[in-house]
């Protein structure tokens, strides 16, 4: 580790939490830790099992002569312009103040996970040449934002970020009524797995075994996997057509998967898009993969820090971008 500027990002999903010290100025990774979320032990048990984290990560940066900036935190949750967490919908940090407990440690900030990674991908991967993209990622869940001059769209009340938790509505000519979808629920990685227990009776798979069973040639893993990639890739045709952004940048651990996910999920998206002429627009992986949130998150660290004069590098790209 150098004498650089660093900050500390912490990623917490609904699977793991990924905390990690970055280099402001590369994007780098230079130390992470992973453990479980096992968010059924509650908000409190799950915001110590951060502040710990982030306690080691911080005396390794002084040990190291680093410059700390600051603490972000990524959570799978709605976040307001100001920074409150608004929504319980995985971890049940509503309306705790989890910037002001990191605060103890060094100046902190919390945003949406799937905002914190679009602002590493404008910065250090695949958005960072773009006047505009619509950053998707696709794991445990599945959410969205548009980014333009290098941030994220918040919306009035930082909400703008549902892409497939809403119900999806439509007349049944076979049946005579509606027929209600939540692309979440069928296209996320739980969900993969949850479909092909139901049809093969095996109560262990998981996404990542359905995924491989796929790629092997199991025809039901197939079905399920080409199924559900297809539905959100209708959702995101629907997004482009609505916001018509440059390019589509996908990520999360199955929207990087490759295979017969991607291939489905992309197809399914350019014959969602209206338009001619927006249809060939690229659809591009991750730059940054699994580390996209964890770098995002510290991105958000450094910006709280700046706030508090803490930190010394040049502040040009966020001028650029604000």
């Amino acid at each position: 580790m150098s004498g650089g500027e660093v900050a500390i990002g912490i990623d917490v999903g609904g699977t793991k939490i990924a905390a990690g010290l970055v280099e402001i100025a590369t994007g780098r990774v230079l130390a992470m830790r992973r453990v479980p979320t096992e968010p059924g032990r509650g908000g409190e048990a799950v915001l110590q099992t951060c502040l710990d984290l982030a306690g080691r990560l911080a005396e390794e940066a002084l040990a190291a002569g680093t410059c700390l900036a600051g603490i972000g935190v990524g959570v799978p949750e709605l976040v307001s312009p100001e920074g409150s967490i608004t929504s319980n919908q995985t971890i049940d940090w509503r309306d705790v103040p989890v910037a002001e407990s990191f605060g103890r440690i060094a100046p902190a900030g919390v945003e949406s996970d799937v905002r914190a990674a679009a602002l590493a991908e404008a910065r250090y991967g695949g958005g960072r040449e773009r006047s505009s993209f619509l950053y998707v990622t696709i794991g445990t869940g599945i959410s969205c934002t548009l980014v333009q001059g290098g941030l994220p769209y918040r919306g009035a009340r930082g909400n703008a970020l549902v892409l497939a938790s809403g119900q999806l509505t439509c007349w049944c000519e076979r049946c005579g009524g509606f027929a209600v979808t939540v692309v979440e629920e069928f296209s996320s990685g739980p969900a993969i797995a949850r479909r092909y227990a139901d049809l093969t009776g095996d109560s262990a798979a998981t996404s990542e075994k359905v995924l491989g069973l796929a790629e092997a040639g199991d025809a039901i893993a197939r079905a399920v996997v080409a199924d559900a990639a297809e539905l959100v890739g209708g959702a995101i045709g629907f997004a482009v057509n609505i916001l018509d952004p440059e390019v589509v940048v996908i990520g999360g651990g199955l929207g990087t998967a490759g295979g017969t996910y991607w291939e489905h999920m992309v197809r399914s998206a350019r014959e969602h898009i209206w338009s001619e002429q927006t249809r060939g627009l690229e659809i591009l992986r991750s730059e940054l993969g699994e580390h996209a949130g964890l770098i995002g998150a510290a991105l958000v660290g450094w910006r709280a820090g700046r706030a508090h004069g803490v930190g010394h590098e040049e502040e040009r790209w966020w001028a650029r971008s604000s």
